[in-house]
């Protein structure tokens, strides 16, 4: 059974579940920060961790694995959220490798009525300093409502890079201004805090889910 960090209204009428990027765990202070802020928009959020990540906790260091072999993890992470009782309307995601993720099973998901959108936040659309190894290829046709959190100094896609992209329409990008991977703004440069940055993503994905869940 998986293992999950709950936060929010067990009575909230949509879900969210995310998984962690490749180096950091599902407590680490982002997605901890990110967790509390989309609970505080009225969203019962649930955070798990693949398995490679949830062995560290036991000293067993081991390194990220290619994405696509914990696509099960996440699919199975689904089923058994739905066991532990949410039932309703779920949105999938997570940070970086772990929105990757989601997105590789979403189309899955969503043709299933399993979910009803896809959350990344921080995708990482290619390599730190390698634009032509493009992570792109499987959202050209995605048929999943994404909505994807980008800072405009990620080094993983930058907004003139992601502009030039063939993307599904179904695909939406809020740029968040200075953010860096973590969507973290300098704030003597952009004037903006991370906590302004987290509540506009928050009432972002609030109406967001007000547009695409029935």
């Amino acid at each position: 059974m998986t293992t999950f960090l709950f936060d929010g209204p067990e009575t909230a009428p949509v879900a969210i579940l995310l998984a962690h990027g490749a180096g950091a765990s599902m407590d680490s202070p982002s997605m901890t920060a990110t967790a509390k802020s989309l609970a505080a928009t009225g969203f019962q959020v649930a955070r798990f961790e693949f398995h490679y990540m949830a062995a560290r906790r036991y000293g067993h260091r081991k390194p990220p694995p290619r994405a696509e072999t914990v696509n099960p993890e996440y699919v199975k992470a689904i089923a058994d959220l739905r066991t532990k009782g949410v039932t309703g309307p779920l949105i999938i995601g997570g940070k970086s490798m772990g929105g990757r993720v989601a997105s590789m099973v979403a189309d899955e998901m969503f043709a299933k009525g399993e979910i009803s959108g896809l959350l990344c936040l921080g995708y990482p659309f290619h390599p730190p300093a390698k634009p032509e190894q493009l992570r792109t290829k499987h959202l050209a046709n995605l048929k999943t409502p994404t909505l994807i959190f980008q800072g405009t100094r990620d080094e993983f896609g930058t907004q003139d890079e992601v502009a030039t992209y063939a993307l599904s329409d179904q695909i939406e990008i809020v740029w968040l201004e200075d953010g860096d991977h973590d969507l973290k703004p300098r704030k003597s440069v952009s004037g903006f805090s991370a906590a302004e940055h987290l509540k506009t993503l928050a009432e972002a994905v609030k109406a967001w889910t007000g547009r695409i869940v029935s």
